[in-house]
């Protein structure tokens, strides 16, 4: 071999990795072997490959084989070892949420719940407890896109001092169904078909709507996927709910029934339909890449722990079954007591390792906290438990360390694949009488005791009545939007609707819809060119008198800041320089983020000679990918912009998009080359100097320009 170069990593130093995504010049050696191939050899400060043995490799580039040519020889073990390994290395993905994406933070009590639960987490205000997050969409596979219209899972897994305690919920309050018995119906439907495998990561397709079609209580769970909620901004940007009814117990076993709540601190935001599906085309990875980006600069997401806390007495009078997933209830009645706040702080290791070993189940509650009889989850408590063992090979996933709780444990479990803490002693099973050597016994005191309800009635595959009201509800969260989120829920199931093959499918579904609003169905009809069906049959007439409730809609609820998002500056040469400096500052000063969008991936020169370097260049660079965005050119650079098809649809799409556009007198002309030089509007604010680049930044804190979008 000859040397070639001395340009290597510092990769590792005594076995240590170095700053993930900081290149380090260092001193290993790279040659250049008999075929050109590149061998990087190990010195003093980088560490020396070996097999999963420990032995040390000498060459990585070649099999073992009979002269330079000939044929390759079964006693290589390295070349054995490691295609071994790379055949074995994929695992079955999840069913449902199989596209995830985690992180690693901590859950801090501000407000004592002593007075209904025991549970130690939630004794002592301030005390932290380590936390694991993994988001997710439900339908698609493992490699499919991010900003489909889905539900997100919001599952926290909760490392505390009394075991995990596994809180597996979604950004939706209400489920699809009512009884887990109907889940593998559910998710078959909305699976890409059997027999063609498409579509993908989609709800738009005959079987899923067949299956809403015939199956009401779905609706309210179908209003809220329709809604902008389907589409979230940034899994930074949406609420999470244990969805089902728990309950607290406290030391003397009293219960309290409870529904949990996260709440960003960042506020709601949600991304429009044409946006999400040109996101996807722009950026697959958008919301992981969000994530990820935004802890790694420090930018911690932050969501409140609230709990709403109700008596049976509530319970029993309350309008609907407290047991029904597809219910919730509204916080006007029941107020959301914020008691602790989620803060996720650093990013995964390994994401195989962490977020795809992770394992949540529902079943994981620790002493304090036990499971009321809302058949859903019910029923979630074995599948979650049932699945591990298909996906991670043993029952023994608990030995993972991701999912090893980080208090002491000690039980007579045994032997299976990959066990790693088998019981020390002679003893290995209780009761015994070899003493303190014989291993751990019960503890009465300590230990998770179920709440004592008294049940009756005979055994029977029986719905309750009380979970018969499927409408009424589902025309509460229709009621509680805006006009522009009414809207965005009529065009939502419109288009999903027109993707129907079968014209009785997409009139069935209008049935149902009559009972929710009769405009909201009329418009749907229309948009379908379809004519309007009669009533569908309904267990019960729906309530009108349901008020709105303002903590339903996303848009009553934003941030009104910028802080946290994202602005994409397009830039030309030449661009005045005070002027983009002062938006800098601006954005800065607001906590925002940018990227400079160039023609040129190398960047640019401001006026005064300054060069600044492009994080996209124009065709990888959308206006989707921003909340905000502003056209820093000059003369000569806004005529670079009107002959490039790229920043004339980054205008024309941040403009449909409803976005703030922020712009220099410069680049009006490519205004008029967009065709929109007679739409300009309050959304579009030139820029002059500092004090309108402080305006504009604080105007985007709306996130929306909403009257850009027209309501029929």
């Amino acid at each position: 071999m000859a040397v070639k170069k001395n340009t290597a990593s510092k990769a590792a130093k005594n076995g240590l990795k170095a700053d993930k995504d900081k290149f380090e010049p260092s001193s290993y050696n790279e040659q250049q072997g008999n075929g050109g191939e590149t061998h990087q050899q190990a010195g003093d400060d980088v560490a020396t490959l070996t097999s999963a043995q420990g032995i040390p490799v000498a060459d990585d580039q070649n099999t073992l084989r009979y002269g330079a040519r000939g044929p390759a020889l079964m006693e290589d073990f390295h070349f054995r070892e490691k295609i071994f390994h790379f055949d074995h290395e994929r695992i079955p993905e999840r069913v449902v949420h199989a596209r995830g994406y985690g992180a690693h933070g901590y859950f801090e009590l501000t407000d004592s719940l002593q007075d209904v639960t025991r549970a130690a987490i939630f004794q002592n205000v301030g005390e932290r407890t380590p936390a694991f997050v993994r988001f997710s969409t439900v339908a698609g596979s493992k490699g499919s896109f991010d900003v489909a219209r889905d539900v997100r899972g919001f599952a926290v897994k909760l490392y505390t001092k009394e075991g995990n305690w596994d809180l597996v919920g979604n950004n939706i309050p209400v489920f699809f169904i009512q009884d887990a018995i109907k889940f593998p119906d559910m998710v078959h439907s909305v699976k890409p078909a059997p027999d063609r495998d498409f579509p993908q990561a989609q709800s738009a397709h005959d079987n899923f709507w067949d299956f809403i079609s015939l199956s009401p209580e779905s609706f309210h769970m179908i209003m809220w996927v329709m809604s902008d909620r389907g589409i979230p901004r940034s899994f930074r940007f949406m609420e999470g709910f244990g969805v089902h009814t728990f309950r607290f117990l406290d030391s003397n076993d009293r219960s309290t029934f409870v529904k949990f709540h996260w709440k960003p601190k960042q506020g709601l935001q949600s991304v429009v339909w044409n946006e999400a599906v040109k996101i996807n085309g722009a950026d697959p990875d958008f919301h992981r890449r969000d994530l990820w980006s935004a802890i790694s600069s420090g930018d911690f997401p932050e969501w409140e722990l609230g709990v709403q806390l109700f008596d049976e007495e509530f319970a029993e009078k309350f309008d609907f079954d407290v047991l029904d997933p597809t219910k919730l209830i509204p916080e006007e009645l029941v107020p959301v007591r914020i008691v602790g706040r989620l803060v996720l702080d650093r990013v995964v290791d390994n994401f195989f390792a962490e977020t795809e070993q992770v394992a949540f189940c529902t079943q994981n509650v620790p002493p304090g906290i036990d499971f009321s009889n809302d058949p859903l989850l019910q029923g979630r408590n074995f599948s979650y438990l049932d699945t591990q063992v298909k996906r991670l090979g043993s029952p023994n996933f608990t030995h993972i360390p991701i999912n090893a709780p980080k208090c002491p444990m000690a039980h007579f479990q045994q032997d299976g694949h990959m066990a790693m803490h088998n019981p020390v002693g002679r003893a290995n099973y209780e009761p015994n009488s070899w003493g303190a050597a014989g291993g751990p016994r019960e503890n009465p005191k300590q230990g998770f005791r179920s709440f004592a309800s008294e049940e009756t009635g005979p055994k029977r595959r029986l719905r309750p009545e009380s979970f018969s009201d499927h409408y009424s509800q589902s025309r509460q969260f229709y009621i509680s939007q805006t006009p522009i989120e009414q809207k965005h829920i009529a065009d939502a199931i419109t288009f999903e609707l027109s993707k129907v093959e079968r014209p009785d499918i997409r009139s069935r579904v209008v049935s149902h819809l009559l009972h929710i609003d009769e405009d909201l169905a009329t418009t749907v009809a229309d948009g379908l060119g379809l004519p309007l069906p009669e009533l569908a049959q309904g267990t019960q007439p729906t309530r009108t008198d349901l008020p709105p409730s303002d903590a339903l809609s996303i848009l009553k609820n934003g941030p009104k800041t910028f802080a946290g998002r994202k602005m994409g500056i397009l830039a030309t040469d030449g661009v005045d320089a005070d002027l983009f400096n002062a938006l800098i500052a601006a954005l800065q000063a607001e906590k925002a983020n940018y990227e400079v969008v160039a023609p040129k991936i190398g960047g640019i020169t401001l006026s005064d000679g300054t060069k600044v370097p492009a994080q996209q260049k124009i065709d990888g660079g959308p206006s989707v990918l921003y909340d905000a965005v502003a056209i820093l050119a000059s003369k000569e650079g806004t005529k670079v912009l009107a002959g490039n098809p790229a920043a004339k649809d980054f205008l024309t799409d941040a403009f449909a998009h409803c976005k703030f556009i922020g712009y220099s007198a410069e680049a009006c002309t490519l205004f008029k080359k967009a065709g929109l030089a007679e739409d300009v509007d309050k959304g579009c604010i030139k820029l002059g100097n500092k004090n309108d680049t402080n305006a504009f930044v604080k105007t985007c804190g709306a996130l929306r320009f909403w009257q850009r979008e027209k309501l029929d």
